[in-house]
């Protein structure tokens, strides 16, 4: 039976029983330290079972893709660890309860119908206290106490939350697979032949932030059954990897690398490696998941370039992971479709990351070959932190890849040592950073004061209210006076607080005597707008009346920028994919800028399509509608949330027509034709798997394009040509700067050959070896080479060195022909040894080779020490 008919038989018979099937949804972070991501459709359950939540249906089902990878270091060398793995379960929030979730599990289990095993080959555990599954297993569904086996730590328990007693089935996989002897051959223990397959948890309990438990009012059923496990119970296989889960994977790349499965054990674990890590690779990136230097990103980093290593070991020296896509999409295409939709943009990333790594892969592994030689010549039997991290800053070396390879050759690595230096280098970053413009408004004076401020901004610019506080100096005071600078919080403000990537309003509070320039807002611990102003006149109280005033011509620009980064953000998922995603933005009154994830730079088409989309939509003049919603039903609507952000219960829905749905907190305007005009500045790499785009809008726009005209028409001017001739009037200057340079090329060619027959003239003998070295005018490497290659073709037989300066370096080509190389004369060593005088140094091959040098005022003492070199060799 495959793997895809058990999964499909486990949901059909839940289906039976009523259950709703849980659509696949994308892999999200969870608080579970065990677990790094899992199916975000599941992710909800806990909010179903602590009641803040209600589903459609409250028996649900699913199988739910999850990743971890807290013990990593065991893949491929055990039978069943895994970094991807899928999970098959059942759930009922405060349905049925145990006696319907053990008998159901027993009867999918051993029913001919669905799985048909012996029930003589099943056992089970429960905890100690938990008599109700007792009675139900024993008395209900008739297993002998013999195979009941109670065990303390069967108690689901992560934390405060919803947790409770637990119950596991295991399979006997035979006894030729467990040594008598051992006290752990029993089930629940850590032998090969009693296999967990299912775990069922009774969550009846809350976990209290006191470490109390009390009943949960409604009683609840979670359970895990790992279709990897059964898979390999079904197909009669000894470990997971020989399923068909894993096997047209590991086939492929034996294929790929030219070895064989199952000939060698360490081929075997590099297989293995392999198959799983690009199982969970090719899910990570179909979710849209990035490699990179932090979070979710340098995980997926970690696991890339640990399966890199082991195909290097199997003497694979190119990219290939990339390859292994389709058969990864082939595989599991009949419930996930995603890697298969996908192919292309998941190849690309894979790829990308592949040649990276590979740039570096070599240094690497040399220098972690040496670390260890050192560590085992001092008689340590671990790598030093300190080295360990300059693998992993230098050359991107993972902690667990210079770990595995450590304990390949029977040593660790000093852990602590590597977080300590990992830890100062975030420091020193963290000491760098300019927090320029933050009022650190999160503590001092603010942190004890209760006030709350209304944002009226939404629908006003101008506001009459009342100065609440007055922050000087960290201190709450009663009034200000001309000149100082300070913080205020207003009752009701129109000023927006810098959030979700606007900036802040600018603007004024003033009375009939004071004037108070607003140079900043942003929002202090309880929500409260916090205004940094500078008192231009007068003096201000607080508790006095005042008017708050925003500008509203920098709104207006701002507002503008904002929508179309709205717009932006749809356009690029239409142009380059749906994997596009926000990383970042910024919309301030002169311009917008907006993070995005992708791999690679987008082409010249690819940014005027994106381009060309924006502005079809400013001129179409949508309507911009903003709404209040529940977050479930902003979701349901399709509104884009961004990853990272939290929500309340209640969200702002920004709808601009029916081309774009997000959730925002921002200003925006009326209708799109208000933006007047959209123009990308720049397209660049900000990191790893993320590009940049600066745009501006309006007036901004209109003036880039005026000063873009006017440097066509200063161009047109400078080569006599008409704007629209220009062009045409470049290429034919271009042509006639090749054929110019083509004329040089002869000429210094001709010229090459002229010196050469000079520099024959200097030949000499040295020792019985015809030898030609001198100094010569070449104007660069290349030159010097071609020089030294028209000698080579007047001098059959002889050794040959010139050297030449070119501004303050110094340039040498050696070269020794087939009779003297063979008599032990090597060019890489000469020229190296000439470099050395002139401060430099260099190497090559015996025949021919070249270097470099610092000092031009040693090349004659250099030149000269070639005769000496050559003597010596005799």
């Amino acid at each position: 039976m495959r793997a895809t008919e058990i999964r499909r038989k486990f949901l059909d018979f839940f289906v039976e029983k009523g259950h709703q099937i849980e659509p696949s949804a994308s892999l999200v972070p969870v608080d579970d330290p065990s677990l790094l991501w899992i199916n975000s459709g599941v992710a909800t359950l806990k909010q179903y079972f602590d009641g803040r939540l209600t589903p459609e249906n409250p028996r649900i089902t699913n199988s739910q893709k999850s990743i971890r990878t807290n013990d990593i270091e065991n893949v491929g060398y055990t039978p069943r660890h895994h970094t991807f793995f899928e999970m098959l379960g059942n759930f009922s929030i405060g349905d049925y309860f145990k006696e319907e979730a053990i008998k159901w599990a027993w009867e999918f289990l051993t029913s001919p119908k669905w799985m048909g095993f012996d029930p003589e080959k099943l056992s089970v555990t429960i905890h100690p206290d938990d008599e109700e599954a007792l009675q139900i297993w024993h008395t209900e569904v008739g297993i002998p106490l013999e195979r009941i086996v109670k065990l303390k730590e069967n108690f689901w328990d992560i934390g405060e939350g919803p947790s409770g007693p637990n119950t596991e089935i295991f399979y006997d996989r035979g006894a030729h697979l467990a040594d008598p002897n051992d006290p752990e051959n029993y089930p629940g223990g850590e032998n090969d032949r009693y296999l967990e397959v299912w775990n069922l948890v009774f969550s009846q309990f809350n976990h209290n932030p006191d470490g109390t438990y009390t009943p949960l009012p409604k009683k609840n059923i979670d359970t895990g059954m790992g279709l990897e496990r059964m898979a390999s119970i079904v197909q009669g296989v000894p470990t997971n990897y020989d399923t068909d889960l894993f096997m047209p994977i590991i086939e492929a790349t034996c294929a790929k690398v030219g070895v064989q499965y199952r000939k060698d054990p360490q081929t075997d674990i590099a297989l293995k490696v392999i198959a799983d890590h690009v199982r969970t690779i090719v899910f990570a990136v179909s979710d849209g998941v990035l490699p990179s230097n932090e979070g979710r990103g340098y995980i997926l980093r970690r696991l890339l370039r640990r399966a890199v290593r082991y195909g290097r070991k199997l003497g694979m020296e190119r990219p290939f992971l990339y390859e292994l896509t389709e058969t990864v999409a082939s595989i599991m295409s009949d419930f996930y479709p995603e890697p298969v939709s996908k192919r292309e943009f998941i190849e690309k990333v894979i790829r990308n990351e592949e040649e990276r790594f590979l740039e570096t892969l070599s240094d690497g592994l040399a220098i972690l070959e040496e670390l260890v030689g050192q560590a085992k010549a001092d008689n340590r039997d671990q790598i030093n932190g300190p080295e360990a991290f300059k693998l992993y800053d230098t050359y991107g070396f993972p902690v667990d890849l210079t770990e595995d390879f450590a304990r390949e050759h029977g040593l660790g690595v000093d852990r602590d040592g590597f977080e300590h230096e990992m830890e100062t280098q975030r420091e020193r970053a963290r000491a760098a950073r300019q927090d320029v413009g933050s009022m650190q408004v999160q503590g001092g004076a603010l942190a004890d004061l209760e006030v709350e401020t209304t944002f009226v901004g939404y629908t006003s610019f101008e506001a009459q209210t009342q100065v609440q506080a007055i922050i000087f100096e960290d201190e709450l005071v009663d009034l200000l006076g001309a000149g100082s600078q300070a913080l205020v919080i207003l009752k009701e403000t129109p000023f927006y607080a810098e959030s979700g990537g606007q900036a802040a309003d600018q603007g004024v509070i003033f009375t009939n005597d004071a004037k108070l320039r607003v140079e900043g807002v942003q929002k202090g611990p309880r929500g409260e707008h916090v205004h940094q102003v500078v008192v231009e006149k007068g003096i201000i109280r607080s508790g006095e009346q005042i008017t708050a005033q925003i500008s509203q011509e920098l709104r207006n620009e701002t507002v503008k920028n904002h929508t179309a980064t709205h717009l932006l953000h749809k356009a690029l998922k239409q142009v380059l994919g749906e994997h596009v995603n926000q990383a970042g933005s910024l919309v301030t009154p002169d311009r917008l800028r907006f993070d995005f994830s992708h791999i690679g730079s987008m082409t010249a088409d690819e940014i005027h399509e994106v381009e060309r989309l924006v502005n079809e939509q400013v001129w179409n003049n949508l309507s911009v509608d903003i709404s209040i919603k529940g977050i479930n039903e902003a979701k349901e609507m399709g509104a884009m949330a961004l990853f990272g952000e939290k929500y309340g219960s209640e969200v702002r829905v920004v709808q601009v027509g029916d081309y774009s749905l997000e959730l925002c907190g921002g200003t925006h305007v009326k209708q799109t034709g208000e933006i007047g005009l959209f123009k990308i500045l720049s397209e660049s790499g900000i990191g790893s798997g993320t590009r940049r785009i600066e745009a501006a809008t309006g007036r901004r726009a209109y003036q880039y394009l005026e000063q873009q005209a006017g440097l066509l028409r200063q161009v047109a001017e400078a080569i006599k040509a008409k704007p629209e001739q220009v062009l045409d009037r470049v290429e034919q200057l271009q042509e006639n700067i090749r054929e110019v340079a083509r004329e040089n090329e002869s000429l210094r060619a001709k010229l090459s050959q002229a010196a050469a027959a000079d520099l024959q003239n200097q030949l000499i003998e040295v020792g019985g070896v015809s030898v030609l070295s001198a100094q010569v005018e070449a104007k660069d490497m290349d030159s010097l080479r071609k020089m030294v290659d028209d000698l080579r073709q007047k001098v059959a037989e002889g050794i040959i060195v010139l050297g030449s300066v070119s501004g303050d370096k110094v340039n040498f080509v050696a070269s020794v022909s087939p009779k003297y190389v063979q008599e032990g004369f090597h060019a890489g060593k000469l020229v190296k040894e000439v470099a050395t005088i002139c401060g430099g140094g260099g190497g090559g091959r015996p025949d021919l080779a070249q270097a470099g040098g610092k000092n031009p005022t040693n090349v004659q003492k250099a030149i000269s020490f070639v005769h000496e070199w050559i003597a010596n060799q005799h």
